[in-house]
């Protein structure tokens, strides 16, 4: 016997909490979380899921899925969107909560709403502000300066990554670094080195190293720490923490294209 077709159609949308508790969330994101039939919750701790409850009666935390012992993260994301949709195709109203920018580390929600679309389904991704906004406020960083680049920290090993020493090095994730399994919390510091000897081909191990962590709750500071590149192995990083690399050197001027542009310069003033 054919099972009813849902009353309406279902719908999801996947909504960034921002950062720090209860101070960088957007109104459109409130919006979403406040008009859904079910909230999925993936946040940094439980006081941030507890405030959450004061907004909507059904909140499901995604944290339980990540169980214990040796069972690999890529499975847990794959059961979040697997809850996700079963929701979904009842025709309820989902939104998924997640801490920082639903769309950055984070595997699920892009997965979700992928899955969604194909199968018909309204998705839509709201942003929040993420680790790298209140990094660049935390640190001064102005990344259209000198530019910035980002890699996990796992690009730098698994692959050969050119790298831009005239601009800032931001690594993600560092903490588990070597990690193949995501079944692991943290890595030894032995991984940190083979790290280090990458990062040593490009810079000297007397180069500044940043590790940083921005704050989760209003009480809390930014946790900034200045080490040498060659310093990074020893000190204990969590999944949290992020590395940043100063720039080495100031980008050299290319003297033949400013030439170019003179050029041109001369050519439009010409014209005019």
């Amino acid at each position: 016997m054919l099972s009813e077709p849902p009353s309406r159609r279902g719908s999801i949308a996947c909504v960034g909490l921002g950062m720090v508790l209860g101070s960088h969330l957007t109104p459109l994101a409130r919006s979403h979380i406040e008009q859904a039939d079910v909230i999925f919750a993936a946040l940094s701790n439980g006081i941030v899921e507890k405030w959450l409850e004061r907004m909507h009666p059904d909140v499901r935390s995604l944290q339980p899925y990540y169980g214990k012992g040796d069972k690999s993260r890529k499975v847990t994301y794959q059961e979040w969107v697997d809850v996700m949709m079963a929701e979904v195709r009842k025709g309820k109203v989902v939104c998924g909560v997640f801490y920082g920018h639903p769309g950055i580390f984070a595997w699920s929600p892009h997965a979700v709403i992928e899955a969604a679309r194909s199968e018909g389904y309204e998705a839509h991704m709201e942003p929040g502000i993420s680790a790298d906004d209140c990094l660049y406020a935390d640190l001064g960083i102005d990344p259209g300066r000198c530019g910035c680049q980002h890699f996990e920290a796992n690009q730098l090993l698994f692959f050969d990554t050119r790298i831009n020493t005239d601009a800032y090095l931001i690594l993600w994730q560092a903490g588990l670094v070597g990690d193949r399994s995501f079944k692991r919390l943290r890595t030894e510091p032995a991984y940190r080195q083979l790290l280090v000897e990458v990062l040593n081909k490009d810079y000297p191990l007397s180069h500044e190293a940043i590790v940083y962590r921005g704050a989760t709750l209003p009480i809390e500071q930014a946790r900034v720490r200045r080490i040498t590149l060659g310093e990074l192995p020893n000190v204990d990083l969590t999944a949290e923490e992020t590395v940043v690399i100063p720039p080495l050197s100031r980008p050299r001027r290319n003297r033949a294209m400013m030439a170019r542009l003179d050029a041109l310069d001369r050519l439009f003033q010409d014209q005019r």
